[in-house]
């Protein structure tokens, strides 16, 4: 049955460092930007004593507020605390993070004065919401549906943890789509009318905190996904913290000081990082230079290129590893790769590129699209077609993924059998016979896993039922068939029949330690609701005292144009100047008060100016103009 939606569908490539929002409109995909211009918003959420901060306002002000200020929650999402990856960024965080309930992840800010336990999804729902507000803005419509992507080596938990997440923001996911398959639709848009044969791309999308490597077909208008391999903690994120963990070290060395407890000076010296990083992709050293680093001492030191790629080699190594395995799942050679497309600012590192152009026999790498764009751009594609746009570059597109990982069962001695393997084709369908291991067993469980090793505890357990009223009779002669069924967004059903009876059981497998309850999932949206609404009431309060201080000054600047008012006496210029300045001394005290306080100020300083003998009509002249253009700002 085809989707049918009330409003715009729009594509969200929800990025581990930023984050962006796009839409297909007359006949092509509108990129939106942000209130700063820019396509790309930080994915930082700050909270502070009065307000909260998302995107650039937050990034913005991390030096002097690094305990509640989170950045990289997507690293966290469907994960446990006990995870190593989990605890080494902890380390690294100025943010605190602790371990939930069945050990999740959680971070602890301060906001308003009080402390505040949020969930990474929770994280995660207020920059959606952003990106929302920016689509809403830019389209005139209320936009309730969205494409959302996420890496290709994304699990179950992950994806589900993302669905949530867009659901927390008040939103429809009405698909999750893998963001290397997303780049190769925004590759192949435009070039697949010229691919009359099958051409082969290999996707290289490595991140500010993930890597993929995708390897599709594309003919026509079939964009087919051969293989994918990945690792969800290799990117922009880690190689910074590489050269932070080099810098911590030499600032020990030199001072004999340690700043690894100290937030506020990891965060300064993280973001010189960061900086000197985007330096050496195109200059072979960059300099870092902080005053009042940690108690009261300047840090100034080099690093070079070389040094840089020494420290995150063994990462770089690993990408063009899962780049080989890649190739080995697709049966193919990598000389039958015909375009190898580059995706995500870390292929900006030229080391990155080196090491790609000299794998693939020096083939040229393929720059040709926006490598910060193309995710969002291919899901704004992705959302066009599910909405049934009617268009001829994207109405006979057809999309065909593939499960990252493989699923299966597990067995009574710990091992597991493998169901649906890593790379099939989906949406798809296996069945699996089973039987009873003890004479008349009347009761029948099952453990659904998902993951590559031989044994099951290696594997992540994706849930455990149980089918009854199974007629008694000897070990073996029941049969009880579990059907696997991934749908096209990647989610797995399961379900058990026995087949005399016909007795059924089913399985949605949401995995209850490292997703949310229902319960949960509807106190984070009612809290999303009331998060938004004091943005809004904040936001209300800032408009209104922009408004009092722009007439002030702008009256000002009135009364002391003797052209504008030649006829005020000099008392009465006296009187009202008095009163401006009062008014900006009260705004400056009282910036937080509630928004009928700024109009009434404002209406008795209009009392006063019309009573010394400004005329009502400039008065009204000034206002109506200044005022529309502060709350229009």
């Amino acid at each position: 049955m085809a989707l049918v939606f009330d409003g715009p569908v729009v594509g969200i490539d929800l990025g581990t460092t930023h984050s962006s929002v796009a839409v297909w409109r007359d006949g092509q995909v509108e990129i939106i930007p942000n209130d700063q211009g820019n396509k790309r918003t930080p994915s930082y959420v700050a909270f502070t004593d009065t307000r909260r901060l998302i995107g650039d306002a937050a990034k913005n002000q991390v030096a002097m507020n690094p305990t509640n200020t989170v950045f990289g929650a997507k690293l966290l999402i469907g994960k446990r605390f006990s995870d190593v990856s989990v605890q080494t960024d902890a380390k690294l965080w100025p943010f605190k993070v602790v371990a939930g309930t069945g050990d999740r992840a959680v971070i602890v800010v301060n906001y308003k004065g009080e402390e505040k336990l949020l969930f990474p999804e929770e994280i995660l729902s207020m920059i959606i919401a952003r990106m929302l507000e920016l689509a809403e803005a830019h389209l005139g419509t209320a936009v309730k549906d969205a494409v959302i992507t996420v890496p290709a080596c994304f699990n179950i938990f992950q994806r589900q943890a993302t669905k949530y997440a867009g659901q927390i923001a008040g939103l429809n996911t009405v698909r999750v789509v893998s963001e290397p398959t997303a780049a190769a639709i925004a590759y192949g848009l435009d070039k697949r009318r010229n691919f009359v044969r099958e051409r082969n791309v290999l996707v290289f999308d490595l991140g500010g905190g993930t890597f993929d490597a995708s390897i599709l077909s594309i003919e026509s208008g079939i964009f087919e996904v051969k293989a994918t391999a990945g690792d969800t903690h290799i990117g922009g994120e880690d190689f910074d913290n590489r050269i932070l963990y080099h810098f911590i070290q030499e600032f020990r060395r030199k001072y004999k000081k340690d700043i690894s407890g100290n937030p506020r000076a990891l965060r300064r010296l993280g973001t010189a990082c960061e900086s000197a990083k985007r330096t050496l992709s195109s200059n072979t050293t960059a300099t870092i230079q902080i005053d009042a680093l940690h108690m009261d001492v300047d840090f100034h030191s080099m690093i070079t290129r070389k040094k840089f790629e020494e420290l995150n080699m063994d990462l770089f190594k690993k990408c063009m590893e899962l780049v080989e395995k890649c190739l080995r799942d697709a049966k193919m050679d990598k000389s039958r790769v015909n375009d190898v497309v580059l995706v995500g600012g870390s292929t900006r590192i030229p080391k990155v590129q080196q090491l790609l152009w000299e794998f693939f026999d020096r083939k040229e790498l393929c720059k040709s699209i926006n490598p910060d764009e193309a995710v969002v751009y291919g899901a704004a594609v992705q959302a066009a077609i599910l909405s049934r746009e009617v268009n001829e570059k994207v109405q006979d597109l057809l999309l065909l993924d593939v499960t990252p990982f493989s699923l299966g069962l597990g067995s009574a001695e710990g091992a597991m059998t493998i169901v649906i393997l890593r790379n099939t084709p989906i949406p798809t369908s296996k069945e699996q016979v089973l039987s009873t291991s003890s004479d008349n067993q009347e009761c029948f469980t099952i453990s659904v896993y998902e993951g590559e090793r031989v044994r099951t505890r290696d594997n992540n357990l994706l849930g455990t039922f149980e089918l009854s009223g199974i007629p008694p009779a000897p070990k073996g002669i029941p049969q009880i068939t579990a059907r696997f069924s991934i749908h096209a967004d990647g989610f797995l059903y399961v379900s058990m029949e026995e087949k005399t009876t016909g007795n059924k059981a089913e399985l949605s497998v949401i995995d209850e330690r490292s997703t949310l309850s229902r319960e949960e999932v509807e106190r984070m949206i009612l809290d999303g609701k009331k998060y938004r609404a004091e943005d809004n009431e904040y936001r209300l309060k800032v408009v209104a005292r922009n408004a009092l201080e722009t007439y002030v000054y702008s009256m000002k600047n009135a009364l002391e144009d003797n052209t504008i008012c030649p006829d005020i006496s000099p008392a009465a210029k006296r009187m009202i100047q008095r009163a401006f300045d009062r008014a900006i001394e009260w705004s400056d005290e009282n910036q937080l008060r509630e928004v009928d306080e700024f109009e009434e100020k404002m209406k008795e300083l209009e009392r006063i100016v019309e009573t010394g003998g400004m005329g009502p009509v400039l008065i009204l002249a000034i206002r109506s103009s200044l005022v529309l253009a502060a709350y229009n700002s």
